[in-house]
């Protein structure tokens, strides 16, 4: 497969996964009447199906990372090459930029529609955010949870598995897992371009607490390659 369909797919999934899970967060969760209360559940439901029907559309292509804190992992594994890393990165930042453009566009519809602090799905921290959980908090959050959600995919990628057809579905579930206990300390991220995008739109709170959600969720999936390398990977 061509490096430029590669790219092209990585960003594709990520417009989806942005579009799909972040909107739910901002769209579906309210109307002009109050809450909806999709809630909690409703929402990790919804980055998990979106992770898991990208993963059969595009993982043909480019194995359907859509989160550079995975291509970079894979890199530190030795399952990516410097370039194609790179390339990946940067379709997924654009993805995730263009699916928070069009959901700040569409959010704009709604009458009277103002910019919150931490709009568009934005990941966040602190007193106003959430269940307000400190620095320390989500800091933590964001590296462990990245880190298991590199193992499992690591392990349901493995030459090892024996279903790998089921691997869209393990990696699908666990991520809606990890929303559900993650969402209220951070909002979930374990992917810094899903961060960027909306961050980007919002400003204020979001942008300036976005090197975390970078930082923490590459963290952990570099540990996590680590850790399959000297544990488990002969």
């Amino acid at each position: 497969m061509s490096s430029s369909k590669k790219y092209f797919a990585e960003a594709l999934g990520t417009f989806a996964l942005v579009l799909f899970g972040c909107g739910a967060a901002t769209i579906a969760s309210v109307t002009q009447s109050g809450p909806v209360g999709i809630g909690v559940l409703g929402i990790a439901l919804a980055f998990g199906f979106a992770v898991l029907v990208m993963v059969y559309t595009i993982g043909p292509i480019s194995g359907c990372h859509i989160n550079p804190a995975i291509s970079i992992a894979m890199l530190a594994a030795g399952k990516l090459s410097a370039k194609d890393t790179v390339g990946y990165v940067i379709a997924q930042c654009i993805g995730a930029v263009a699916a928070a453009g069009l959901l700040y566009l569409l959010a704009t519809g709604s009458a009277g529609f103002v910019m919150p602090e931490w709009g568009l799905g934005s990941n966040g921290w602190g007193t106003g955010y959430g269940g307000e959980y400190n620095m320390t908090s989500a800091l933590i959050a964001e590296f462990v949870f990245t880190f298991l959600f590199l193992m499992v995919i690591f392990g349901t990628t493995s030459e090892r598995h024996n279903a790998p057809m089921m691997a869209g579905l393990a990696i699908g579930i666990s991520l809606a897992l990890i929303h559900m206990v993650v969402i209220p300390i951070t909002g979930t991220s374990v992917n810094p371009a899903r961060s960027l995008g909306p961050a980007l739109f919002s400003g204020g709170m979001a942008l300036q607490q976005l090197w975390l959600f970078i930082v923490a969720p590459i963290a952990g999936g570099l540990c996590a390659a680590l850790v399959r390398k000297i544990f488990i990977d002969d």
